[in-house]
């Protein structure tokens, strides 16, 4: 495991996503995406969906996947693998690392944040990302068995809605006080950007839609033509 880590660290993971409603939204592109990237030098992928990771893993059998699987209709805020169940699909599916929200809001179903990660670790033998949005939620993950913290949720709660990712003021945080690696995910939209987290100590970077994100980019420039 500590082996998978390193082969991460000081790194660029690149989040390979689409929108439900993209025709990028499918397994082969997407892997095919992946492909580009480890082509370019990326170290490792971070993939939603056990389909889409599935696909990747066929495809780069030998790279780092960091899965997920979102779910946005489970009556929950939480959306980030909320479940174990979920989790459980994308271990099947080839991820070598489950990311999980961690954050300590309620979950679909009363599952907890160290339950998860309990069964993650003893039934699937899996190491977990945290993606978190506040130090004291970086804590908790930590104290539940976390293997490694992201910053991945800072903007994208209700309790952080007023901050603006990139989260530089909590990965400082989280790299000073925390005793597992730390990946700054988020708003990264330039070189510059990631290797100022890089700067500040991360031990990876994940960047998505500015290398990826072919949908979102599209609107933001079309909208000067609006």
């Amino acid at each position: 495991m500590n082996q998978l880590l390193n082969q991460l660290k000081s790194k660029l993971i690149v989040s390979c996503q689409a929108p439900v409603n993209s025709p990028l939204h499918h397994p082969e592109l997407i892997a095919a995406i992946a492909t580009a990237c480890v082509n370019q030098g990326a170290a490792g992928v971070r993939i939603d969906t056990p389909s889409h990771v599935q696909a990747v893993r066929k495809q780069l059998p030998a790279i780092p996947i960091i899965g997920l699987w979102k779910q946005q209709n489970l009556g929950s805020e939480v959306y980030i693998t909320p479940r174990y169940q979920d989790a459980y699909a994308i271990a099947q599916a080839g991820a070598d690392i489950i990311a999980i929200d961690a954050t300590t809001r309620e979950r679909p179903g009363g599952e907890t944040v160290t339950e998860i990660i309990e069964r993650i670790h003893a039934e699937l033998g899996k190491l977990v990302m945290a993606d978190v949005d506040s130090f004291e939620n970086a804590q908790s993950a930590v104290a539940a068995g976390a293997n490694v913290v992201g910053t991945t949720l800072y903007g994208y709660t209700q309790a952080t809605k007023h901050l603006i990712p990139p989260g530089y003021d909590l990965l400082a945080e989280m790299v000073e006080k925390l005793t597992v690696p730390v990946i700054c995910e988020g708003g990264i939209a330039s070189p510059t950007m990631a290797k100022q987290a890089l700067e500040l100590g991360a031990d990876a970077v994940v960047v998505g839609t500015a290398i990826t994100g072919i949908d979102l980019l599209t609107q933001s420039f079309q909208s000067i033509f609006e």
